[in-house]
């Protein structure tokens, strides 16, 4: 502790012999020609105009935070301030990868107006209304005006992926293809039910090559022979939408075709069971007896999810056979089933970023999702493809 002391100190008498220094030789300056300092001092409540920069942050290249109005500021705010000069904490520097893609650099946050109708998480990064409404497991039967509130929201989230797809090219960066759909949502009145979710950095999730979910975007371009997942997810006219599908970046090897293909047809044998009265754990061994027959796995750690005036509600969809969930489908139930099939094991990994899952061997992952309304004969996918899909 005491060293940290005596580098205020020094620091600061650095600062102020070399301030006092400039201000000799600027004296013989006229008012023009003397440099005007825009810089509020960085200590909080403190509006005076600053003297002084720390010389620590000047060598490590710190801009914001660094100047100071007076030593006494500078000594005052130390406790704090020398925690700009720690080198940020490397997460995967001993993370061992699974397979080829390495994460990129993530961008702030996406705005997001004042009017644009959110839920509580939007602030708080914490759903607390959503977390009460789990306790009881109970599954929600949408009255009319519900359901026909969640046909405009998941409309809204199928143009999003739509414009999402159109930006899927060699060199674009996932980052891109984020603040894209970001921008539509918002336009469009809608807010992206990802965004601060648990804390959750971006708008939408990319999940690229050997990532099954949850993927980050960032600044690594796409290039060429990457398949990528785009999963959407907006809350308009107080319910949530979700969907999400994999695209071919460019010319793609025959084997990740064969996988984007099979996952999607899993999904459509899933919907052809879609009825009341179906039992849900029934979704799980159609979908899981067609992979398995096609040499593919399907990941067992993520599930599909009941969906609408909460982003995440009873019941759980596993899409692995043989599962136990309980309950059957009935008519108003609104929820989502979204396989993610892998090429070797079932088995993933968790980035150390607490989001990205990837396959434990490193090879391949598709996912398709559809949110899905049970009436009175069958089902209605609410996030079906347009003509101009």
């Amino acid at each position: 502790m005491e060293s940290s002391s005596k580098q205020v100190t020094e620091e600061t008498k650095t600062q102020v012999n070399s301030q006092d220094t400039t201000t000799q030789n600027d004296s013989k300056k006229t008012d023009d020609d003397k440099p005007k300092n825009t810089k509020a001092c960085s200590t909080p409540e403190c509006t005076k105009a600053s003297t002084l920069q720390c010389p620590t942050c000047v060598k490590m290249n710190i801009v914001n935070g660094s100047f100071f109005c007076s030593q006494e500021c500078f000594k005052a705010f130390w406790p704090l301030h020398k925690y700009y000069h720690k080198a940020p904490e490397n997460k995967f520097e001993k993370f061992k990868f699974t397979g080829p893609l390495r994460p990129g650099v993530v961008s702030a946050k996406n705005f997001v107006p004042a009017h644009i109708p959110a839920p509580d998480y939007a602030t708080t990064g914490v759903p607390n209304e959503e977390i009460q409404a789990k306790k009881d497991k109970h599954i929600d039967e949408h009255t009319p005006e519900q359901i026909a509130n969640a046909r405009e929201a998941c409309l809204l989230a199928r143009r999003a992926l739509d414009h999402g797809h159109s930006k899927v090219k060699p060199g674009v960066t996932t980052d891109e293809i984020d603040r894209a759909v970001h921008h539509f949502i918002i336009d469009n009145g809608g807010y992206p039910s990802p965004l601060n979710y648990h804390g959750f950095p971006k708008s939408i999730c990319t999940s690229v090559n050997e990532i099954i979910c949850h993927g980050i975007p960032d600044d690594r371009p796409l290039e060429e022979g990457d398949i990528v997942n785009l999963d959407i997810s907006v809350y308009y006219k107080g319910m949530h939408a979700d969907l999400n599908e994999t695209f071919c970046v460019g010319k793609v090897d025959p084997d990740s075709l064969f996988l984007i293909e099979q996952t999607y047809r899993s999904l459509e044998k899933a919907l052809e069971i879609c009825k009341p009265g179906t039992m849900y754990r029934e979704v799980g061994n159609v979908i899981g007896k067609f992979i398995e027959s096609k040499g593919l796995s399907v990941v067992r750690s993520y599930t599909g999810h009941g969906v609408g005036a909460f982003f995440h509600l009873a019941p759980n969809v596993p899409h692995y056979k043989n599962n136990k969930t309980p309950g059957f489908m009935k008519e108003g139930h609104i929820f989502t089933i979204e396989p993610m099939i892998n090429q070797g094991t079932w088995n993933d990994v968790t980035w150390p970023d607490e989001w990205t899952a990837a396959t434990e061997d490193g090879k391949r992952s598709a996912q398709f999702e559809h949110t899905i309304l049970i009436t009175k004969d069958g089902c209605e996918v609410l996030t079906k493809r347009l003509p101009e899909s």
